[in-house]
Order: C-alpha cells, then structure tokens, then sequence
C-alpha cells in the first residue's frame, strides 16, 4: 500500500513540475531554456530529479513586483455589504424605474382613453346612419 502512495505521490509532483514548467511565461524560467526545462522534467521525472531541480533552481520565485499579492489586495479593497433597503444608488434606481413606469402608464391609459372616444363615435355616428 505504501508503495503505490510512494508512486502517486512521485507521480503527482512530475505532472505538477511539467504543467508548472508549460504555464510558466519564458521571462520567469531561469538558467536553461524552457524546451530544455520540460525535457529534463520529462526524462528525470521517475527519481524526482527534474521536477525537483525545476521547482528549486528553474523558475523565478519572487512575488510581485509592488509586493502586495492578490489576496492582501483584494482584504485592503473590501466594501462593506449594504443591504437593498439602505443602498441609496439602488433606492434612487427604482425611483427613476417608477418614473418611467409611471409615464408609460399615462401614455397607456391616454391611448385608451383615445381609441374609446373613437369607439363611441364610430358606433354613434353607425347609429345616426341606421335611423337616417
């Protein structure tokens, strides 16, 4: 049993050192080409001793360049939850939202009110036409 963790785990660091080694940008690879990185990941992989060498002596490690990683930026850039009751731009939203609901609402009912007046005097003017 503890040799196939042995094997999962030489396993698991090889594919981890190769995908690692393909994804790096070619600026951060350090001392050999990337080509000649991947090959010695590839060929030394069952010893462990291309993907070690890769993760110590083949990518530049250093963090970024203002010294904040993302996680230290995202903490200090934080806003404060605010519910929908209390948030005045999204208050201000559905106040100009009923504006104009409101306004095509008038239109509807001023249309309404137009082609029931025309309603009334096609059937009136149907009707002084019958009795004439």
């Amino acid at each position: 049993m503890i040799r196939y963790v042995w094997v999962l785990l030489v396993l698991g660091l090889w594919i981890y050192a190769f995908i690692d080694c393909l994804n790096t940008p070619e600026k951060e690879v350090r001392g050999l080409p990337k080509v000649v990185w991947v090959i010695i990941i590839l060929l030394f992989g069952e010893v462990l001793v291309g993907p070690v060498a890769w993760l110590v002596a083949g990518r530049d490690r250093r963090g970024p360049a203002g010294g904040a990683t993302p996680s230290e930026w995202h903490r200090s850039h934080r806003t404060a939850f605010v519910a929908p009751d209390d948030n005045p731009e999204f208050l201000a939203s559905l106040k100009a939202e009923n504006r104009k609901d409101e306004t095509v609402l008038k239109d509807w009912e001023a249309d309404l009110r137009r082609r029931e007046d025309e309603l009334r005097r096609r059937e009136e003017q149907s009707r002084s036409d019958e009795e004439s």
